[in-house]
């Protein structure tokens, strides 16, 4: 199964909010360095979603907003 996040970096506050059912808008605190942002996004859907932290995978869009995520079985 895969996931459409659209990110916003540097937020004052944290926050996931549901789009359709594939997809997701996640706000983070962190700043989009070194992939700060992206590892708290993975950490953010990772709990949101009641996975281990093994079974989601960044497949595309690794220095752009939008994402997309793969759900491992």
């Amino acid at each position: 199964m895969f996931i459409k996040v659209k990110v916003i970096p540097s937020s004052k506050a944290e926050s996931i909010t549901p789009k359709k059912e594939d997809s997701f808008e996640v706000c983070v605190k962190e700043d989009p360095i070194q992939g700060m942002a992206s590892m708290r996004v993975i950490e953010i859907l990772v709990e949101h979603l009641h996975l281990k932290k093994g079974k989601l995978r960044l497949i595309r869009g690794f220095k752009k907003r939008n994402k997309i995520f793969e759900i491992l079985d």
